[in-house]
Protein backbone atom coordinates (compact mmCIF):
# COMPACT_ATOMS: atom_id res chain seq x y z
CA UNK A 1 0.00 0.00 0.00
CA UNK A 2 1.03 3.64 -0.38
CA UNK A 3 2.44 5.34 2.41
CA UNK A 4 -0.20 6.90 4.36
CA UNK A 5 -0.19 10.66 3.51
CA UNK A 6 0.80 13.06 5.97
CA UNK A 7 -1.43 15.46 5.15
CA UNK A 8 -4.33 13.66 5.92
CA UNK A 9 -7.58 14.91 7.10
CA UNK A 10 -6.14 18.36 7.02
CA UNK A 11 -7.92 21.25 5.24
CA UNK A 12 -7.77 22.11 1.67
CA UNK A 13 -6.53 25.48 1.80
CA UNK A 14 -2.64 25.92 2.21
CA UNK A 15 -3.45 28.60 5.07
CA UNK A 16 -5.14 26.26 7.17
CA UNK A 17 -3.34 23.33 6.34
CA UNK A 18 -0.25 24.77 7.50
CA UNK A 19 -1.58 25.76 10.59
CA UNK A 20 -2.98 22.34 10.93
CA UNK A 21 0.51 20.76 10.27
CA UNK A 22 2.25 22.94 12.63
CA UNK A 23 -0.83 22.16 15.82
CA UNK A 24 -0.28 18.49 14.66
CA UNK A 25 2.97 18.41 15.00
CA UNK A 26 2.98 19.65 18.47
CA UNK A 27 0.61 16.99 19.89
CA UNK A 28 1.09 13.76 17.57
CA UNK A 29 3.51 12.11 19.74
CA UNK A 30 1.94 13.15 23.14
CA UNK A 31 1.10 10.52 25.78
CA UNK A 32 -2.27 8.05 24.65
CA UNK A 33 -5.05 8.16 27.42
CA UNK A 34 -7.74 5.51 26.48
CA UNK A 35 -10.26 6.22 29.50
CA UNK A 36 -12.88 4.10 28.09
CA UNK A 37 -12.26 1.30 26.09
CA UNK A 38 -12.87 -3.01 25.88
CA UNK A 39 -9.36 -4.39 25.61
CA UNK A 40 -9.10 -7.66 27.48
CA UNK A 41 -7.46 -7.34 30.65
CA UNK A 42 -5.66 -10.95 30.40
CA UNK A 43 -3.09 -9.51 27.45
CA UNK A 44 -1.50 -7.27 29.73
CA UNK A 45 -1.86 -9.55 32.43
CA UNK A 46 -0.28 -12.61 30.69
CA UNK A 47 1.46 -10.72 28.24
CA UNK A 48 1.48 -13.56 25.69
CA UNK A 49 2.06 -13.24 22.19
CA UNK A 50 -1.27 -12.51 20.77
CA UNK A 51 -2.59 -15.45 18.80
CA UNK A 52 -2.49 -14.91 14.80
CA UNK A 53 -3.23 -11.48 13.10
CA UNK A 54 -6.52 -12.93 12.51
CA UNK A 55 -6.96 -12.21 16.41
CA UNK A 56 -5.49 -9.19 16.32
CA UNK A 57 -7.33 -7.54 13.30
CA UNK A 58 -10.31 -9.42 12.37
CA UNK A 59 -12.06 -11.14 15.51
CA UNK A 60 -12.38 -8.61 18.06
CA UNK A 61 -13.27 -5.99 15.55
CA UNK A 62 -17.12 -5.48 15.23
CA UNK A 63 -16.31 -2.39 12.90
CA UNK A 64 -14.76 -5.12 10.50
CA UNK A 65 -16.79 -7.74 10.56
CA UNK A 66 -20.20 -5.99 10.67
CA UNK A 67 -19.54 -4.57 7.40
CA UNK A 68 -18.11 -8.10 5.86
CA UNK A 69 -21.26 -9.79 7.40
CA UNK A 70 -23.35 -7.24 5.64
CA UNK A 71 -21.86 -8.04 2.04
CA UNK A 72 -22.93 -11.64 2.82
CA UNK A 73 -19.46 -12.84 4.85
CA UNK A 74 -21.06 -14.92 7.47
CA UNK A 75 -19.38 -14.15 10.97
CA UNK A 76 -18.25 -17.87 11.82
CA UNK A 77 -16.13 -17.89 8.63
CA UNK A 78 -14.66 -14.55 10.33
CA UNK A 79 -13.90 -16.82 13.44
CA UNK A 80 -16.22 -14.87 15.62
CA UNK A 81 -17.04 -17.41 18.15
CA UNK A 82 -20.25 -18.90 19.00
CA UNK A 83 -22.20 -18.84 21.52
CA UNK A 84 -25.19 -21.77 20.40
CA UNK A 85 -22.15 -24.54 19.80
CA UNK A 86 -22.10 -23.89 16.33
CA UNK A 87 -18.88 -24.20 14.40
CA UNK A 88 -16.44 -21.23 13.71
CA UNK A 89 -13.61 -21.04 11.79
CA UNK A 90 -10.19 -21.24 13.69
CA UNK A 91 -7.52 -21.27 10.96
CA UNK A 92 -6.29 -17.30 11.35
CA UNK A 93 -4.60 -17.83 8.21
CA UNK A 94 -7.91 -18.64 6.47
CA UNK A 95 -9.64 -16.32 8.55
CA UNK A 96 -7.01 -13.49 7.18
CA UNK A 97 -7.40 -14.45 3.43
CA UNK A 98 -11.21 -14.16 3.81
CA UNK A 99 -10.67 -11.05 5.24
CA UNK A 100 -8.16 -9.40 2.78
CA UNK A 101 -10.08 -10.78 0.11
CA UNK A 102 -12.86 -8.33 1.24
CA UNK A 103 -10.76 -5.49 2.35
CA UNK A 104 -12.15 -3.47 -0.78
CA UNK A 105 -15.59 -3.31 1.37
CA UNK A 106 -13.70 -1.16 4.10
CA UNK A 107 -12.75 1.68 1.55
CA UNK A 108 -13.13 5.17 2.46
CA UNK A 109 -14.52 4.01 6.18
CA UNK A 110 -11.94 4.80 9.35
CA UNK A 111 -11.39 1.04 9.50
CA UNK A 112 -9.60 0.75 6.56
CA UNK A 113 -7.20 3.83 7.84
CA UNK A 114 -7.14 2.33 10.99
CA UNK A 115 -6.17 -0.60 9.59
CA UNK A 116 -3.45 0.45 7.10
CA UNK A 117 -1.97 2.98 9.94
CA UNK A 118 -1.78 -0.05 12.05
CA UNK A 119 -0.15 -1.91 9.37
CA UNK A 120 2.29 0.64 8.51
CA UNK A 121 3.29 2.00 11.83
CA UNK A 122 3.07 -1.19 14.15
CA UNK A 123 3.78 -3.61 11.57
CA UNK A 124 6.13 -1.89 9.15
CA UNK A 125 4.19 -3.75 5.87
CA UNK A 126 4.00 -1.08 2.65
CA UNK A 127 2.11 -3.90 0.62
CA UNK A 128 -1.30 -3.04 -0.54
CA UNK A 129 -3.94 -5.74 1.69
CA UNK A 130 -5.60 -8.07 -0.78
CA UNK A 131 -6.42 -11.28 -1.74
CA UNK A 132 -2.62 -11.75 -3.89
CA UNK A 133 -0.79 -10.62 -0.83
CA UNK A 134 -2.79 -12.11 1.98
CA UNK A 135 -0.47 -15.36 2.55
CA UNK A 136 2.60 -12.78 2.43
CA UNK A 137 1.20 -10.20 5.22
CA UNK A 138 0.20 -12.93 7.32
CA UNK A 139 3.03 -14.55 7.32
CA UNK A 140 4.49 -10.49 7.94
CA UNK A 141 2.37 -10.11 10.41
CA UNK A 142 2.51 -13.94 12.46
CA UNK A 143 6.29 -13.63 12.48
CA UNK A 144 6.55 -10.32 14.28
CA UNK A 145 4.03 -11.34 17.12
CA UNK A 146 6.53 -13.66 17.73
CA UNK A 147 8.99 -11.48 18.64
CA UNK A 148 8.94 -9.89 22.43
CA UNK A 149 8.41 -6.25 21.13
CA UNK A 150 5.48 -7.07 20.14
CA UNK A 151 4.36 -8.72 23.07
CA UNK A 152 0.84 -6.63 24.77
CA UNK A 153 2.94 -4.98 27.55
CA UNK A 154 5.64 -3.82 25.04
CA UNK A 155 3.07 -2.61 22.38
CA UNK A 156 1.58 -0.50 25.50
CA UNK A 157 5.10 1.06 25.90
CA UNK A 158 5.76 1.51 22.42
CA UNK A 159 2.22 3.03 22.22
CA UNK A 160 2.86 5.64 24.54
CA UNK A 161 -0.56 4.40 26.31
CA UNK A 162 -0.11 6.39 30.05
CA UNK A 163 -3.10 4.71 31.44
CA UNK A 164 -6.20 2.44 29.92
CA UNK A 165 -9.16 1.91 31.35
CA UNK A 166 -10.67 -1.69 30.61
CA UNK A 167 -14.65 -2.10 31.47
CA UNK A 168 -16.02 -5.20 33.41
CA UNK A 169 -19.39 -6.10 34.94
CA UNK A 170 -20.07 -5.39 38.43
CA UNK A 171 -19.93 -9.06 39.14
CA UNK A 172 -16.61 -9.57 37.38
CA UNK A 173 -14.03 -11.19 39.86
CA UNK A 174 -11.51 -8.66 38.50
CA UNK A 175 -8.56 -11.69 38.41
CA UNK A 176 -6.95 -10.72 35.12
CA UNK A 177 -6.46 -6.69 37.00
CA UNK A 178 -5.36 -8.41 40.13
CA UNK A 179 -2.90 -10.06 38.33
CA UNK A 180 -1.59 -6.92 36.84
CA UNK A 181 -1.17 -5.52 40.03
CA UNK A 182 1.00 -8.38 41.41
CA UNK A 183 3.33 -8.25 38.09
CA UNK A 184 5.05 -5.49 39.09
CA UNK A 185 4.49 -3.93 35.50
CA UNK A 186 4.17 -0.39 35.79
CA UNK A 187 1.88 0.10 32.63
CA UNK A 188 -1.25 1.69 34.23
CA UNK A 189 -4.64 -0.61 33.17
CA UNK A 190 -7.64 0.39 35.29
CA UNK A 191 -11.13 -0.86 34.93
CA UNK A 192 -14.66 0.30 35.23
CA UNK A 193 -17.96 -0.55 36.71
CA UNK A 194 -20.52 -1.81 34.37
CA UNK A 195 -23.42 -2.98 36.16
CA UNK A 196 -25.89 -3.27 33.60
CA UNK A 197 -26.24 -6.68 34.49
CA UNK A 198 -27.20 -5.87 37.59
CA UNK A 199 -29.10 -2.96 36.92
CA UNK A 200 -31.10 -3.57 33.76
CA UNK A 201 -34.49 -6.07 34.86
CA UNK A 202 -34.63 -7.11 30.81
CA UNK A 203 -30.86 -8.33 30.86
CA UNK A 204 -29.99 -12.10 30.59
CA UNK A 205 -30.62 -13.88 34.19
CA UNK A 206 -30.96 -10.41 35.58
CA UNK A 207 -32.33 -12.40 39.16
CA UNK A 208 -29.26 -14.44 39.45
CA UNK A 209 -26.53 -11.67 38.66
CA UNK A 210 -28.02 -9.45 41.50
CA UNK A 211 -27.95 -13.15 43.62
CA UNK A 212 -24.24 -13.10 42.57
CA UNK A 213 -23.65 -9.67 43.90
CA UNK A 214 -25.17 -10.34 46.89
CA UNK A 215 -23.04 -13.23 47.33
CA UNK A 216 -19.98 -11.09 46.21
CA UNK A 217 -20.49 -8.61 49.10
CA UNK A 218 -22.23 -10.30 51.76
CA UNK A 219 -25.46 -8.17 51.25
CA UNK A 220 -28.50 -8.85 51.04
CA UNK A 221 -29.42 -8.02 47.73
CA UNK A 222 -33.17 -9.39 48.19
CA UNK A 223 -33.96 -6.04 49.74
CA UNK A 224 -33.47 -2.52 48.12
CA UNK A 225 -31.28 -1.34 50.86
CA UNK A 226 -28.87 -4.42 50.60
CA UNK A 227 -29.33 -3.83 46.92
CA UNK A 228 -27.57 -0.75 46.77
CA UNK A 229 -25.29 -1.40 49.86
CA UNK A 230 -24.07 -4.33 47.49
CA UNK A 231 -23.25 -1.72 44.42
CA UNK A 232 -21.83 0.45 47.27
CA UNK A 233 -19.13 -2.36 47.84
CA UNK A 234 -18.37 -3.38 44.45
CA UNK A 235 -17.98 0.01 43.47
CA UNK A 236 -15.22 0.21 46.34
CA UNK A 237 -13.97 -2.97 45.05
CA UNK A 238 -13.68 -1.70 41.85
CA UNK A 239 -11.35 1.75 42.81
CA UNK A 240 -9.36 -0.26 44.92
CA UNK A 241 -8.22 -1.68 41.16
CA UNK A 242 -7.61 1.38 39.76
CA UNK A 243 -11.57 2.13 38.69
CA UNK A 244 -12.34 6.50 38.32
CA UNK A 245 -15.27 6.04 36.37
CA UNK A 246 -18.77 4.12 36.13
CA UNK A 247 -20.34 3.25 32.57
CA UNK A 248 -23.89 2.39 31.45
CA UNK A 249 -25.03 1.17 28.01
CA UNK A 250 -28.99 1.86 28.56
CA UNK A 251 -31.43 2.34 25.96
CA UNK A 252 -32.31 5.55 27.39
CA UNK A 253 -31.36 8.63 28.67
CA UNK A 254 -34.05 8.34 31.19
CA UNK A 255 -33.38 8.83 34.90
CA UNK A 256 -36.00 9.16 37.81
CA UNK A 257 -36.08 10.26 41.17
CA UNK A 258 -38.90 8.51 42.74
CA UNK A 259 -39.29 8.13 46.35
CA UNK A 260 -37.03 5.09 48.03
CA UNK A 261 -40.44 3.03 48.50
CA UNK A 262 -41.74 3.43 45.63
CA UNK A 263 -37.84 2.06 44.27
CA UNK A 264 -38.15 -0.43 46.85
CA UNK A 265 -41.44 -1.86 45.52
CA UNK A 266 -39.77 -1.61 41.96
CA UNK A 267 -36.92 -3.62 42.80
CA UNK A 268 -38.98 -6.17 44.05
CA UNK A 269 -41.29 -6.53 40.86
CA UNK A 270 -37.93 -6.25 38.68
CA UNK A 271 -36.27 -9.58 40.96
CA UNK A 272 -39.96 -11.53 40.23
CA UNK A 273 -39.10 -10.94 36.54
CA UNK A 274 -42.78 -9.36 36.58
CA UNK A 275 -41.62 -5.88 34.93
CA UNK A 276 -42.93 -4.28 31.61
CA UNK A 277 -40.73 -3.03 29.38
CA UNK A 278 -42.16 0.43 30.77
CA UNK A 279 -40.75 -0.48 34.22
CA UNK A 280 -37.72 -1.82 33.13
CA UNK A 281 -36.58 1.28 31.51
CA UNK A 282 -37.84 3.31 34.91
CA UNK A 283 -36.16 1.01 36.73
CA UNK A 284 -32.45 1.72 34.92
CA UNK A 285 -33.57 5.75 35.21
CA UNK A 286 -33.85 5.29 38.97
CA UNK A 287 -30.63 3.18 39.00
CA UNK A 288 -28.46 5.99 37.03
CA UNK A 289 -29.31 8.49 39.41
CA UNK A 290 -28.62 6.25 42.27
CA UNK A 291 -25.51 5.73 40.74
CA UNK A 292 -25.01 9.50 41.01
CA UNK A 293 -25.79 10.05 44.34
CA UNK A 294 -23.13 7.05 45.06
CA UNK A 295 -20.55 8.95 42.96
CA UNK A 296 -20.88 12.04 45.72
CA UNK A 297 -19.62 9.98 47.92
CA UNK A 298 -16.67 7.96 46.44
CA UNK A 299 -16.10 10.03 43.17
CA UNK A 300 -16.53 7.66 40.34
CA UNK A 301 -17.07 9.64 36.98
CA UNK A 302 -20.81 8.65 35.47
CA UNK A 303 -20.39 7.69 31.76
CA UNK A 304 -23.83 7.47 30.12
CA UNK A 305 -24.37 5.55 26.73
CA UNK A 306 -27.65 5.92 25.58
CA UNK A 307 -29.64 5.51 22.57
CA UNK A 308 -28.39 2.36 21.21
CA UNK A 309 -30.85 -0.15 20.37
CA UNK A 310 -28.59 -2.97 21.23
CA UNK A 311 -28.49 -6.58 20.09
CA UNK A 312 -30.99 -5.43 17.17
CA UNK A 313 -31.16 -8.82 15.78
CA UNK A 314 -32.70 -11.46 17.68
CA UNK A 315 -31.12 -14.34 15.52
CA UNK A 316 -27.48 -13.03 15.79
CA UNK A 317 -27.98 -12.70 19.55
CA UNK A 318 -28.84 -16.38 19.88
CA UNK A 319 -26.02 -17.58 17.61
CA UNK A 320 -23.32 -15.04 18.92
CA UNK A 321 -24.20 -13.39 21.78
CA UNK A 322 -23.98 -9.52 22.63
CA UNK A 323 -21.47 -7.08 20.64
CA UNK A 324 -21.53 -8.53 17.67
CA UNK A 325 -21.86 -5.59 15.46
CA UNK A 326 -25.63 -5.49 15.49
CA UNK A 327 -25.97 -1.87 17.92
CA UNK A 328 -28.16 0.18 16.02
CA UNK A 329 -28.34 3.87 16.88
CA UNK A 330 -32.21 5.44 18.00
CA UNK A 331 -33.11 9.19 18.46
CA UNK A 332 -32.57 9.94 22.20
CA UNK A 333 -33.94 12.73 24.38
CA UNK A 334 -31.87 14.20 26.61
CA UNK A 335 -33.79 17.35 27.85
CA UNK A 336 -36.39 15.69 29.71
CA UNK A 337 -34.66 12.47 30.24
CA UNK A 338 -31.82 14.05 32.84
CA UNK A 339 -34.26 16.34 34.24
CA UNK A 340 -34.92 14.42 37.01
CA UNK A 341 -31.21 13.71 38.18
CA UNK A 342 -30.46 16.95 37.18
CA UNK A 343 -32.89 18.63 39.68
CA UNK A 344 -31.47 16.57 42.46
CA UNK A 345 -27.67 16.80 41.69
CA UNK A 346 -27.13 19.02 38.12
CA UNK A 347 -25.44 21.81 39.87
CA UNK A 348 -23.02 20.00 42.01
CA UNK A 349 -19.79 20.23 40.85
CA UNK A 350 -18.66 17.18 42.76
CA UNK A 351 -20.61 15.80 40.27
CA UNK A 352 -18.95 14.58 36.75
CA UNK A 353 -21.57 12.90 34.51
CA UNK A 354 -19.82 11.95 30.73
CA UNK A 355 -22.93 11.74 28.03
CA UNK A 356 -22.13 9.97 24.79
CA UNK A 357 -24.82 10.10 22.03
CA UNK A 358 -25.69 7.90 19.00
CA UNK A 359 -28.20 10.12 17.98
CA UNK A 360 -26.15 13.54 16.02
CA UNK A 361 -28.74 15.71 16.07
CA UNK A 362 -29.21 15.95 19.84
CA UNK A 363 -25.97 18.02 19.19
CA UNK A 364 -26.44 21.32 18.96
CA UNK A 365 -30.45 21.07 20.19
CA UNK A 366 -30.14 19.20 23.54
CA UNK A 367 -26.36 18.20 24.43
CA UNK A 368 -24.39 21.42 23.83
CA UNK A 369 -26.97 23.43 25.49
CA UNK A 370 -27.26 21.51 28.67
CA UNK A 371 -23.07 20.78 29.04
CA UNK A 372 -22.66 24.34 28.34
CA UNK A 373 -24.50 24.65 31.83
CA UNK A 374 -24.80 22.56 33.93
CA UNK A 375 -21.56 22.05 35.88
CA UNK A 376 -22.48 18.36 36.25
CA UNK A 377 -22.14 17.42 33.17
CA UNK A 378 -19.51 17.02 30.01
CA UNK A 379 -19.92 15.48 26.48
CA UNK A 380 -18.41 12.31 25.59
CA UNK A 381 -17.14 12.61 21.84
CA UNK A 382 -18.12 11.10 18.97
CA UNK A 383 -18.75 7.53 19.27
CA UNK A 384 -19.24 4.32 17.69
CA UNK A 385 -20.62 5.11 14.30
CA UNK A 386 -19.47 9.01 14.54
CA UNK A 387 -15.58 8.28 15.72
CA UNK A 388 -15.18 8.97 12.11
CA UNK A 389 -13.38 11.59 10.59
CA UNK A 390 -16.68 13.27 9.33
CA UNK A 391 -17.91 12.83 12.69
CA UNK A 392 -15.40 13.96 15.08
CA UNK A 393 -15.45 17.52 13.16
CA UNK A 394 -18.92 17.69 12.86
CA UNK A 395 -19.21 17.10 16.34
CA UNK A 396 -16.70 20.26 16.67
CA UNK A 397 -18.91 22.14 14.49
CA UNK A 398 -21.68 21.63 16.72
CA UNK A 399 -21.37 22.08 20.59
CA UNK A 400 -18.17 24.28 20.23
CA UNK A 401 -19.82 27.32 20.19
CA UNK A 402 -22.50 26.61 22.61
CA UNK A 403 -20.59 24.49 25.29
CA UNK A 404 -17.00 25.63 24.65
CA UNK A 405 -13.88 22.88 24.43
CA UNK A 406 -13.68 22.51 28.41
CA UNK A 407 -17.80 21.34 28.86
CA UNK A 408 -16.03 17.95 26.46
CA UNK A 409 -13.32 15.61 28.04
CA UNK A 410 -10.91 14.73 25.13
CA UNK A 411 -11.07 11.51 23.33
CA UNK A 412 -12.37 8.01 23.79
CA UNK A 413 -10.94 4.96 21.30
CA UNK A 414 -13.44 2.60 22.86
CA UNK A 415 -11.96 -0.35 21.54
CA UNK A 416 -11.74 -4.16 21.59
CA UNK A 417 -9.01 -4.22 18.70
CA UNK A 418 -5.75 -3.01 20.36
CA UNK A 419 -3.18 -2.15 17.51
CA UNK A 420 -6.11 0.72 16.69
CA UNK A 421 -5.49 2.62 19.26
CA UNK A 422 -2.85 4.80 18.10
CA UNK A 423 -4.31 5.02 14.75
CA UNK A 424 -7.75 6.09 15.81
CA UNK A 425 -6.05 8.81 18.50
CA UNK A 426 -4.00 10.07 15.54
CA UNK A 427 -7.40 10.35 13.80
CA UNK A 428 -8.75 12.56 16.49
CA UNK A 429 -6.00 14.31 16.76
CA UNK A 430 -5.55 15.06 13.03
CA UNK A 431 -9.26 15.96 12.93
CA UNK A 432 -9.23 18.51 16.16
CA UNK A 433 -5.90 20.34 14.42
CA UNK A 434 -7.72 20.50 11.27
CA UNK A 435 -11.23 22.51 13.08
CA UNK A 436 -8.80 24.69 15.18
CA UNK A 437 -6.69 25.47 12.12
CA UNK A 438 -10.09 26.70 10.29
CA UNK A 439 -11.11 28.74 13.42
CA UNK A 440 -7.48 30.48 13.31
CA UNK A 441 -7.49 31.05 9.93
CA UNK A 442 -10.98 32.58 9.82
CA UNK A 443 -9.72 34.77 12.82
CA UNK A 444 -12.07 33.10 15.49
CA UNK A 445 -9.01 31.93 17.54
CA UNK A 446 -6.05 33.29 18.76
CA UNK A 447 -3.11 30.91 17.15
CA UNK A 448 -1.37 30.76 20.88
CA UNK A 449 -4.40 29.58 22.47
CA UNK A 450 -4.92 26.82 19.29
CA UNK A 451 -1.91 25.30 20.65
CA UNK A 452 -2.90 24.94 24.06
CA UNK A 453 -6.32 23.74 23.31
CA UNK A 454 -4.89 21.05 20.64
CA UNK A 455 -3.30 19.61 23.93
CA UNK A 456 -6.18 19.75 26.21
CA UNK A 457 -7.84 18.30 23.61
CA UNK A 458 -5.56 15.22 22.57
CA UNK A 459 -4.33 15.02 26.10
CA UNK A 460 -5.55 17.18 29.33
CA UNK A 461 -9.07 17.09 28.97
CA UNK A 462 -8.99 13.45 29.07
CA UNK A 463 -6.71 12.98 32.14
CA UNK A 464 -8.84 15.48 34.14
CA UNK A 465 -12.63 14.52 32.92
CA UNK A 466 -11.92 11.47 33.90
CA UNK A 467 -10.20 11.90 37.07
CA UNK A 468 -6.25 10.05 35.95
Amino acid sequence: MPRLNPDRLFPLDSKSRDLARGLYKSVENLPIVSPHGHTDPRWFAENQPFPDPAQLFVTPDHYVFRMLFSQGIPLEKLGVPRVDGGPTETDGREIWRLFASNFHLLRATPSQMWVEHALQDVFGLETKLSATTADATYDHVADCLTRPEFLPRALFERFKIEAIATTESAIDPLNWHEMIRNSGWKGRVVTAYRPDAVVDPEFDGFADNVATLGEMTGEDTTTWNGYLAAHRNRRAFFKSYGATSSDHGHATARTEDMPQADAAALFAKALAGKCSAEEADAFRGQMLTEMARMSLDDGLVLQIHPGSSRNHSAPMMAQFGRDKGFDIPTQTDYVRALKPLLDAMGTDPRLSVILFTLDETAYSRELAPLAGVYPALKLGPAWWFFDSPEGIMRFRQQTTETAGFYNTVGFNDDTRAFCSIPARHDVARRVDCAYLGNLVATGRLDEADAYEVATDLAYRLAKQAYRL
